[in-house]
């Protein structure tokens, strides 16, 4: 059984973390529009206990999606009714990019600073621009990152961990309530496998400790394996599980 009270204190912090630019809510539903920048900026998420889906909520949701020309997609976060994932599957939305919340708890061995990581409470255009660079493919997009991060209104830290006066690793933090987020840790492509990301992430946490937080989150890509072990060895559980069910037939970076 799922932790429903956890799923909704993670899902709220999430959505606070990564902002849209539309919300609107449909029966224990949260839609969320931003360019197509991201899927969890962009999907149809259960909000409430056994939210239920029906065709004429489906339709209506859907057409939201057409009119902001982001693919549909509803985010399965274990919130939704029993039926649901069913019915979508029926009607030819596929499943992809199944996703990992995981948590840790946050010891007083965790809270110490690294010197060469730079930390910002505001973000900058230059570290938009080298973090969605390194991330490339669909978000190589600096204009809607910088839309994105600038919308948060939680505390926040965007660091940047440089080799030889050359920034190579990059991350976000953003603290509320007792918890630390971890959002795009990325790592020049160069340079990956080498314990850079590991550093930015444990810095984010040791700034997370700093403001009160005893435990940090993230998500990562069920197929991401590396990833996953390298948190795992972090102290990062699972904590729930997500998956898409997107309209397939229209291209789109959704």
């Amino acid at each position: 059984m799922n932790d429903h009270s956890l799923i909704i204190g993670l899902e709220s912090r999430l959505v606070n973390a990564w902002p849209s630019f539309d919300y609107q809510t449909y029966d224990g539903w949260i839609l969320r529009l931003a360019n197509g920048y991201s899927k969890r900026a962009n999907s149809a998420t259960p909000f409430m206990p056994n939210a239920t889906l029906d065709d004429e909520l489906i339709d209506h949701m859907v057409a939201r999606f057409v009119e902001a020309n982001v693919r549909p997609t509803f985010r399965l976060n274990g919130m939704e009714a029993p039926d649901v994932d069913a019915m979508l599957k029926m009607r030819g939305f596929k499943e992809i990019e199944p996703t990992h919340v995981l948590a840790a708890p946050i010891s007083s061995g965790d809270c110490e600073l690294d010197p060469e990581v730079q930390l910002q409470p505001q973000v900058s255009k230059r570290w938009v621009k080298e973090a969605s660079h390194s991330y490339g493919g669909d978000k190589a997009d600096d204009e809607t990152l910088l839309k994105i991060v600038s919308r948060i209104r939680q505390t926040s830290a965007f660091a940047t961990l440089s080799l030889d006066d050359r920034p190579v690793a990059w991350g976000l933090g953003v603290a509320e309530r007792g918890y630390v987020g971890l959002y795009d840790i990325v790592v020049a492509p160069d340079l990956r496998g080498i314990g850079l990301g590991r550093r930015v992430v444990a810095s984010l946490i040791a700034w997370g400790c700093g403001e009160g937080a005893h435990t940090a989150y993230l998500q990562v890509r069920e197929e991401n394996e590396i990833a996953r072990s390298l948190y795992g060895a972090l102290g990062f559980q699972t904590a729930y599980r997500y998956t898409h069910r997107v309209m397939p037939g229209r291209s789109s970076s959704a």
